[in-house]
């Protein structure tokens, strides 16, 4: 099959992938998304929390640490102009005894070092005002819709097969069904598997592994709606689970946080129940009362070793790998996106002219609880492959 050229490639449509082809699209650079699912966000983008973080508790100086920051500063503009709804409900951690009080403090000092506002109750509660959730899925379609109305293209169900260097200059990628695009550049945004996209171009930047996340879904019972994020004392492995607000009312306890090799494993595990709900009672004991409407697992792409691998190819100039953005992914996106964009204009790979605003006509509608979306999807692809 013939190849056509197009000007960058990014593979992956969740929401970093989106995100980057915004943000080139915002300086009007057009790039086509290649996504190998029948829809966006079908990943870890569409089964998360769909809360905004802040950075108050990450690590000052990382590169982790500066996206989180600088998607927080853009956020406020790009959401306006996406028209997805943010709730800015803010976010609160209770100590119980000195111990957690004094971790308390020293998160409040984190966050003063990089900048984000936090205040401490005289319980000694940590208080985290810019904490906000949003419709993951809608926010992923929204960038993608805008980006498309830069120039960009998306197609579904385009999986990539091979990745080298084109005879005619750019690169050459393979479609599974055997089409061949020319491109100037890509970037590698597939997520879980980034790094087998990264082992076309032989290369093993990092090692990704899926870290699931199970999560349950409550009504609450009347009266009794949650306003705010509610987050425990952080552990090495992530935040632990917190319990929070959806924007259509519901109320989200989770997740778990299981080191897991199976990337097509996206169900929810027996003792997930038993692993949340007494942690999530503890400190949301209206949960009680609450109604079990559903519950739903993401698969997180964690580097081992190493995560937030941002750099460019060592055997294929033009290519980019943004692998292993794990849990921050959606905190995250709007900067690696803006990072990405800068990195190929370093590399002469493409040329970014001035911003300009992407705005959509309406509001984009959110279709619907995003959280059963992911879930019905991969509970039909694990029926299909049983059969």
């Amino acid at each position: 099959m013939a190849a056509s050229q197009q000007s960058v490639a990014v593979i992956g449509g969740g929401v970093v992938g989106c995100a980057t082809a915004h943000a080139l699209a915002r300086r009007g650079v057009a790039a086509v998304v290649l996504e190998a699912e029948p829809g966006l966000a079908l990943g870890a983008s569409g089964a998360n929390s769909g809360i905004l973080h802040t950075g108050f508790d990450s690590e000052p100086g990382e590169l982790e640490t500066r996206l989180i920051l600088r998607s927080a500063a853009l956020r406020g503009e790009v959401s306006a102009e996406l028209g997805v709804p943010v709730w800015r409900c803010g976010a609160r951690l209770l100590p119980s005894g000195d111990e957690e009080r004094a971790v308390v403090m020293r998160l409040a000092a984190n966050a003063n070092v990089n900048g984000v506002e936090t205040h401490v109750g005289a319980d000694g509660s940590l208080t985290v005002p810019g904490e906000a959730v949003t419709d993951p899925v809608a926010f992923v379609k929204a960038l993608a819709q805008a980006a498309e109305l830069g120039g960009a293209t998306v197609r579904l169900g385009a999986r990539v097969s091979g990745l080298g260097k084109s005879p005619a200059g750019g690169l050459s990628l393979e479609l599974h069904s055997g089409e061949r695009l020319r491109v100037a550049a890509a970037v590698n945004c597939a997520g879980l598997y980034a790094d087998e996209v990264a082992r076309l171009a032989g290369e093993d930047p990092v090692e990704v592994y899926p870290r699931k996340g199970e999560f349950l879904v409550f009504a609450p019972a009347q009266g009794e709606q949650l306003s705010e994020i509610l987050l425990p004392l952080p552990s090495a492995l992530g935040k632990g689970v917190l319990v929070f607000p959806t924007l259509a009312g519901e109320i989200i306890a989770g997740p778990t946080a299981r080191e897991r090799d199976d990337k097509r494993d996206w169900s929810v595990e027996a003792d997930a129940r038993e692993l949340i709900i007494s942690r999530a009672k503890l400190m949301y004991p209206a949960l009680e009362r609450a109604e079990l409407i559903g519950a739903y697992a993401g698969l997180r792409p964690a580097g081992r070793e190493r995560n937030y691998v941002i750099e460019s190819s060592r055997t294929l100039a033009g290519l980019i790998h943004v692998a292993a953005i794990r849990s921050t992914g959606l905190s995250g996106s709007l900067a690696i996106g803006e990072h990405v964009a800068g990195m190929l204009a370093a590399e002469g790979l493409v040329e970014l002219g001035a911003m300009r605003s992407l705005a959509l006509s309406a509001p984009f509608p959110p279709g619907g609880a995003w959280w059963q979306r992911a879930a019905g999807h991969h509970s039909l692809q694990s029926r299909e492959g049983a059969a």
